[in-house]
C-alpha cells in the first residue's frame, strides 16, 4: 500500500477533477429534491460551489448518509469542517475532521445503514480513481464484509505487482544479501526456497510452484503477515493466482483471484466480495518461516534465492518502501484495537488448525526457547527465537522437549524429549534418532492487531503460567 498516505487526499482530488463531465454540473444545481444517492454522487465534482450544495442536501437528509459523507471527507477535504458538524449531529461524537477517526466510528457500529444506492455510489467513487475498480465492486455482488469499510490503499489494481513464476537464482549468486536481513523461507519435498522481505515489500504476492504444489506466498505489509497458501482447490481445473486490488479492509490486504475477480481476505484466506462468496472456499495453508539469511543459509545451503530480476524496477534496498512503518508505533490506515493484552504491531506468531486459533507472543521467545504448549487438544511445540522473528511449531503428541541454545535462530543445539532421545529440526517435520517422525505445523508471523481483529473472541493468546 502506499507510504504516501499525507498526500494522497490531494491526488485523489485531482483525480476526480479530470474525470468529471462538465455536462453533469446543471443537473446537479437543482440537488434538493433528488434522491440521497443521486445527491451523493453530485457531490464528486469538480464545481466547488455545486458540490457544497450537493453535501449539504446529502446532510438534510440525516444519519443515513454518514458513511457516504465520511467518503466525502477523505476525497474532498475542503469540505471537512461542514461535513464534520454533521457527523457531529448524527453520532454526538467530537472527531472533528478525522477521517481516521470516523472510520473507527463506522466500525464500531455495523448496525449503521446507508441510504438505498450508497453500493453503487461507493462503486463509483472508487471507479473515478481508477476504472479497474470495478471489476471487484459491483453493487450486487455477493459480500460478507460492509463497502462502507472498504478503503484505497493508495495504489491501482495491481500498482502493487505481484510476482508470477518469478525466478531464483543459487544461495552464491546471492551477494546482494546481508546476513541479518530478514528473508521467508520455504520449503516443500525438498525444494527450498527463500524470498527476501526487501523484494516482497514491494510485491506483496508471489504465485509459485514449490515442490510440484502451486502456492502463493500472500503478504500483507500492513499486518505484517506473511501467509503461505495451496491455490489448488478440490473441483477447480487450474489453481488461483492472486493479485493486489489495491483496495483494504480494516487494514488488511483485500487480495484477488485472477479467475473470477472475487476479493479475498488476506488474513483469513476466505472470498469476501464476488462470485466466490458462499463457495465455502478457504485457502489451505503451508508452513512459512521467517529467518535471518544467514541462519536459512546455514540451514539450507542449497537454497535457491528470489532474484532481483523481478522484470520491475524497483529501489529493492532493504527497508524500502516500509522501512518507517515497520520502525514506529502506529498504523497507516484506520481499525479498531481494542485488545490491549499487546500493543497492536507487536508481532504474534499465529496457528490456524481445526483444533484451534492462537498466537504466540513474539518477544517470549526471545533468547531462542522451546516451548510445551497446546492449540484446543493437541500438544504442540514451539521452537525459535524471537529476536529474528523464527518459530516453527510441530505436533508433539504425547512427547515433551528440552532444548540447548546458543544464541544463533538456526536452530537448538540440541533437542531432546524427556527420555532423551535427540531429535532433530527440519523444514517439515522433527526426525528422532530411532528414526520417529512428528509433523510440523502452518504457522506465520504477524502483527497482534491483526490476529485480534480477525480472529477475535474464536482465538486464543499465550499467557506465561504463573
Amino acid at each position: 500500500m502506499s507510504t504516501q498516505w499525507p498526500t494522497v487526499a490531494n491526488m485523489r482530488r485531482r483525480l476526480f477533477v479530470s474525470s468529471i463531465a462538465a455536462g453533469m454540473l446543471a443537473e446537479r444545481a437543482s440537488a434538493d429534491g433528488r434522491s440521497a444517492a443521486a445527491l451523493a454522487n453530485a457531490a464528486i465534482t469538480a464545481n466547488d460551489e455545486a458540490r457544497r450544495a450537493a453535501i449539504s442536501a446529502l446532510i438534510a437528509r440525516g444519519p443515513e448518509t454518514a458513511a457516504a459523507l465520511i467518503d466525502l471527507m477523505l476525497y474532498f477535504p475542503d469540505e471537512g469542517d461542514m461535513i464534520a458538524a454533521a457527523l457531529r449531529r448524527f453520532s454526538g461524537r467530537t472527531t472533528g475532521t478525522d477521517w481516521h477517526g470516523w472510520m473507527l466510528w463506522l466500525e464500531e457500529h455495523p448496525s449503521h445503514r446507508s441510504f438505498d444506492g450508497y453500493d453503487a455510489f461507493k462503486i463509483r467513487l472508487l471507479s473515478e480513481i481508477d476504472p479497474n475498480f470495478l471489476d471487484f465492486t459491483a453493487a450486487d455482488a455477493p459480500r460478507t464484509i460492509r463497502f462502507e469499510e472498504i478503503v484505497w490503499g493508495g495504489v491501482l489494481k495491481d500498482g502493487i505487482p505481484a510476482l508470477v513464476s518469478p525466478q531464483f537464482i543459487a544461495a552464491r549468486e546471492a551477494d546482494w544479501l546481508w546476513d541479518g536481513e530478514l528473508v521467508f523461507g520455504v520449503e516443500i519435498d525438498g525444494d527450498v526456497r527463500a524470498y527476501p522481505h526487501r523484494i516482497m515489500d514491494w510485491h506483496e504476492m508471489a504465485n509459485d510452484t514449490v515442490g510440484g504444489v502451486p502456492v502463493a506466498l500472500a503478504y500483507c505489509t500492513l499486518c505484517g503477515s506473511g501467509v503461505l497458501y495451496e491455490t489448488r482447490i478440490a473441483g477447480r481445473d487450474t489453481p488461483f493466482e492472486f493479485g493486489s486490488s489495491g483496495l483494504l479492509y480494516r487494514s488488511n490486504k483485500l487480495m484477488y483471484d485472477r479467475q473470477t475477480h472475487s476479493l479475498w481476505n488476506h488474513f483469513t484466506a476466505r472470498p469476501v466480495v464476488g462470485p466466490l462468496v458462499g463457495a465455502g472456499i478457504e485457502l489451505k495453508t503451508r508452513p512459512v518461516a521467517v529467518a535471518r539469511w544467514m541462519d536459512w543459509k546455514k540451514r539450507h545451503p542449497d537454497t535457491r534465492v528470489l532474484s532481483l530480476d523481478t522484470g520491475y524496477r524497483r529501489d529493492y534496498t532493504p527497508g524500502r518502501p516500509y522501512g518507517t512503518y515497520f520502525a514506529t508505533p502506529g498504523l497507516m490506515f484506520p481499525t479498531l484495537t481494542t485488545d490491549d493484552r499487546l500493543a497492536p504491531k507487536d508481532i504474534v506468531y499465529v496457528i490456524r488448525s481445526a483444533d484451534g486459533l492462537r498466537a504466540w507472543p513474539m518477544r517470549i521467545f526471545n533468547g531462542g526457547r522451546v516451548l510445551n504448549d497446546t492449540i484446543g487438544s493437541r500438544p504442540i511445540i514451539l521452537i525459535g527465537d524471537g529476536r529474528s522473528e523464527t518459530i516453527r511449531a510441530y505436533d508433539r503428541r504425547d512427547l515433551r522437549f528440552v532444548a540447548a541454545f546458543d544464541g544463533s535462530a538456526a536452530g537448538p543445539l540440541a533437542l531432546h524429549d524427556e527420555a532423551g532421545t535427540r531429535w532433530h529440526v527440519g523444514e517439515a517435520e522433527l526426525r528422532a534418532d530411532d528414526g520417529r517422525r512428528l509433523p510440523r505445523l502452518a504457522g506465520h508471523n504477524a502483527f497482534w492487531f491483526a490476529f485480534a481483529r480477525f480472529v477475535g473472541e474464536a482465538g486464543s493468546l499465550y499467557r506465561e503460567p504463573r
